[in-house]
């Protein structure tokens, strides 16, 4: 494990003397500040969760482009105490120097914050010298010391099949049955990138009931499979989520669009795959600037003592009206029927939004999204804005976020498959990559304080 290391230079509403893109900046009472160094090489892909137990900890995890001498790419963890105005990071174990990545945290009921994350090698060359394929979890009380990762499934001198872009989710639910499980689920090709046909794309899932010291053995439940190529076609995009009566719900999107699966016996068995919508456009969307970009569906449940208890959201990016856009649909029957998709960004048609992510607040209910936004821009200029909405996703305010539009990109940019936000009593925490002037690549954190159940920023 690296040793913490304090981010310099980041004080309240205040970002990092590196440029003229951190400047001190907040608009609407959205407060605007670095979460990586400097020295931070190409950060990106990043999730963020905020404690249940005490909303002002906060946990962000990423990958970094390792320095001379280290792994390709390694995960990290950052954490804050202020409600994510400073933090501070570590590197994560990497004692096998693998390529990490497709980061994800979330917290448990009792504050103990879960971290999943790939760890690889080989994928891609015929004879490779060294190959793995494995998916970690590990877990921490307080962000800076991290338990021993735990291995959900790890390939040892292969990299086929391969396992990719788990999710983890908790069962936080006091009425739960199954109530402190963990899930991970996630997508395995048979061969990575293989335009084979006998090459095949699963949905995979695990679960540990035992705070996860150990898991279950890996079950399949996608009644169908798709193809290898890594594309529209192919199965990917879970994340699992947890009703308030321990259901859990994993969706994914595919060649036949948005698809659910759940289970009611506490992920030991999964029922048949229902189809929610279709993506027009599939969910492999070319942006340009961008070295890839995906609509894949984000899933939350309103776990609030709220009218809307249980009810299951899905957020996702389609080209339906013609260009890139955000939306929100929603089921109240534990996924059998749901609502048409409400669109979540509120510009005029053709300018692109990208890398959506949502969180349901657990307290107020209400539903808070986070995307790169290309409104009012020209060419590939692009800015930031969280969407949120207190009328259970049928209609959301949009807040620009203080990110001056920057070139994305002169050259591909690099920015993962997602971003990241997390809600509680009304505090959002969300982080995204940007690009300074120079082309230098950086994570913030925008923190908004919302009066719960309203649209008043405090």
């Amino acid at each position: 494990m690296g040793s913490a290391f304090p981010i310099v230079g980041v004080a309240v509403g205040l970002l990092l003397a590196v440029g003229p893109l951190f400047r001190a900046m907040a608009t609407d009472a959205i407060q605007l500040v670095a979460l990586t160094p400097p020295d931070a090489r190409r950060p990106a892909e990043v999730s963020i969760a905020i404690n249940p137990v005490n909303p002002e900890h906060v946990i962000a995890v990423l990958l970094q482009a390792g320095q001379p001498g280290q792994p390709r790419v390694s995960n990290h963890a950052y954490v804050s105490i202020d409600g994510g105005r400073t933090w501070q990071g570590s590197a994560a174990q990497n004692s096998d120097g693998r390529t990490q990545g497709d980061d994800a945290v979330t917290f448990g009921r009792d504050g103990t914050a879960f971290h999943s994350y790939i760890s690889f090698d080989g994928i891609r060359v015929a004879r490779p010298d060294r190959a793995w394929s494995g998916i970690f979890v590990r877990s921490t009380r307080d962000g800076v010391t991290w338990s021993t990762p735990v291995p959900v499934v790890d390939h040892i001198n292969t990299a086929v099949p391969f396992e990719d872009k788990p999710w983890v989710g908790i069962d936080r639910s006091a009425d739960s049955p199954h109530r402190g499980n963990v899930y991970v689920a996630w997508t395995r090709f048979d061969v990575y990138g293989s335009t084979d046909p006998a090459h095949r794309s699963h949905i995979m899932v695990a679960r540990s009931r035992d705070a996860g010291r150990t898991f279950s053995t890996p079950l399949a439940i996608s009644d169908e499979t798709g193809d290898a190529r890594d594309s529209d076609d192919t199965l990917e995009g879970v994340v699992p989520v947890v009703g308030p009566g321990g259901e859990v719900y994993i969706a994914w999107a595919g060649p036949k669009g948005i698809v659910i699966d759940t289970s009611s016996d506490g992920g030991w068995t999964f029922g048949t795959d229902r189809l929610v919508t279709t993506l027009a456009g599939g969910w492999d969307l070319p942006v340009p600037g961008l070295e890839r970009h995906n609509g894949m569906p984000v899933a939350a449940v309103d776990l609030s003592n709220g009218a809307r208890r249980g009810t299951v959201y899905l957020n996702f990016i389609d080209e339906r009206n013609g260009d890139p856009d955000v939306f929100v649909l929603s089921s109240s029957d534990e996924g059998t029927t749901w609502s048409a998709p409400a669109r979540v960004n509120d510009d005029a048609q053709g300018a692109a939004q990208m890398f959506t992510w949502m969180a349901v607040d657990p307290v107020d209910g209400a539903v808070n999204v986070v995307f790169h936004d290309r409104r009012g821009q020209s060419g590939t200029l692009t800015g930031a804005t969280i969407a949120r909405s207190v009328d259970g996703g049928r209609t959301f305010v949009n807040h620009r976020l203080p990110v001056p539009a920057f070139d994305c990109c002169k050259q591909s940019a690099f920015f993962g498959d997602y971003n990241g936000i997390d809600a509680v009593g009304g505090h959002v925490v969300a982080a995204l990559p940007v690009l300074g002037d120079a082309g230098d690549q950086r994570v913030v954190a925008a923190v908004a304080r919302f009066r719960p159940g309203t649209q008043e920023l405090q």
